[in-house]
């Protein structure tokens, strides 16, 4: 015959150390997150728009001294057109975003943006700052 044994197992384990190691890491991405957006340094313009919910897309930026940068890299004009052909399946609902230095002639940016049409992408958006 067994014996009863006069202690119990516990079976719980205690995760307080680790929820507070969970919600100081919470916090530290939280206050750090709008710090590391990435991105080309470019001077928006100030517009008073609506607000919109905004849909991930691939980022087209345009600097001062006409470089084009696609999301974080510097490309051509022809490169540009080929690093979006991956979005070409979802072309009619992908957002396509145009970032352009206020500095920027209109018919520069004109030019990129016919150059995004003519790749096939029909929603393309201007980005500015929000009016102070």
């Amino acid at each position: 015959m067994r014996r009863k044994s006069s202690f119990t197992s516990l079976s719980a384990i205690n995760i307080t150390s680790l929820v507070d190691v969970m919600m100081c890491l919470l916090i530290i991405f939280m206050m750090t997150a709008p710090y590391i957006q990435g991105g080309v340094d470019v001077n928006l313009p100030e517009a008073d728009t609506r607000t919109q919910v905004v849909r991930e897309g691939p980022t087209i930026s345009i600097t001062e001294n006409r470089q084009l940068y696609f999301k974080e890299d510097p490309v051509t004009m022809d490169e540009m057109t080929m690093r979006l052909a991956p979005f070409l399946p979802d072309k009619d609902t992908v957002p396509i975003y145009l970032r352009a230095d206020e500095e920027i002639p209109y018919g520069f940016v004109l030019k990129v943006m016919a150059a995004v049409e003519k790749a096939g992408f029909v929603n393309l958006s201007l980005v500015a700052e929000p009016e102070r």
